[in-house]
């Protein structure tokens, strides 16, 4: 048995990779451990319901704050990963066969924790023919049934090695935002992500406005991995050519020493000007700070997201 709280045995594939000396973060980085009274109550719930979250699994920054208020991201189809991308710190290897009963543990979990708006994300299944279409989209139908006021957002794989029925899939069970992330700039592919295709990444979020152009589409990357400011703004444009909604753009903080270094800590303003660019460019929504990640206060923004698109409807 493997033990995944051991880096070696979480990622074989980076075991005899050369270490990357991990810097310093800067004040702006650093966060409360977590801990109080309503991390413990969501932590309680998720172990009852046996279930797993990327809060945890990604060691995000920002767990001790979402789950203090009671805002978990749900990671389903199991905690191991079949792509082994340089930036990541969820387990890799050969996953366990789908838990049919999931879904509606995930469900009873976003109505026991009273969720208006619940972010569900998944490990990457290329074992799968489907790549776990159908799981996604049974887990966003037991939602619906067991909790019909919670707002729904998906956070996908790019079923790179599916056929487009995949995504069509879930794209009928109509979760309320569809995010893929695009991670980082094209150019850092092959070493960030080399198991992804970032143009098959951007047809993704293309095809699901041309499938249902109710479903807000979402996407984001990190920044600190290497790339310039030009590639920055060259993906804006691309995202908006597909028709993005909402761009989220975070710090690229290192897992350990055998992940992909961080080639430097881009400042708060430089964030700022991100954010300034990215709605000059036609984004209705655009999240972009340091500790930005992908479902960070999403509950909030989606309600802000659903605002705009109403104003721009107003205005044309």
């Amino acid at each position: 048995m493997r033990d995944l709280k051991m880096p070696a045995e979480r990622h074989p594939e980076k075991a005899h990779r050369p270490d990357n000396a991990q810097p310093k973060k800067p004040a702006w980085i650093r966060v409360k451990a977590p801990g109080g009274e309503g991390y413990a109550a969501t932590k309680r719930i998720m172990t009852e319901n046996n279930l797993v979250t990327v809060c945890q699994e990604a060691g995000c920054p920002n767990v001790g704050e979402c789950w203090s208020q009671g805002h978990a991201t749900m990671m389903i189809m199991g905690e191991i990963c079949t792509r082994g991308c340089t930036f990541c710190n969820v387990a890799t290897g050969r996953p366990d066969t789908l838990d049919t009963f999931e879904p509606g543990r995930v469900a009873d979990a976003v109505q026991k924790l009273g969720l208006n708006h619940v972010v569900i994300t998944s490990v990457d299944r290329d074992d799968l023919d489907d790549g776990g279409a159908e799981h996604f989209a049974q887990t966003i139908r037991a939602v619906r049934h067991r909790a019909p006021g919670t707002t729904i957002e998906i956070l996908t794989p790019d079923f790179l090695k599916c056929g487009p029925e995949a995504l069509e899939i879930v794209v009928a069970a109509k979760p309320d935002v569809f995010n893929h992330n695009l991670e980082t700039v094209p150019g850092l592919y092959p070493e960030v992500r080399p198991g992804a295709r970032y143009f098959h990444s951007l047809r993704l979020l293309q095809r699901v406005k041309e499938l249902d152009p109710s479903i807000f589409t979402k996407s984001g990357i990190m920044v600190g991995l290497g790339e310039d400011r030009q590639s920055v703004t060259q993906v804006m444009d691309d995202m908006r050519a597909a028709d993005v909604d909402f761009l989220t753009i975070g710090q690229y903080l290192q897992p350990t020493s055998k992940h992909h270094r961080v080639d430097r800590f881009v400042t708060p303003e430089e964030f700022a000007a991100y954010e300034k660019s990215a709605y000059g460019k036609g984004f209705l929504m655009v999240s972009a700070t340091p500790l930005t990640r992908s479902s960070y206060h999403a509950g909030d923004d989606f309600a802000r997201l659903r605002d705009a698109r109403q104003a721009k409807l107003a205005r044309n």
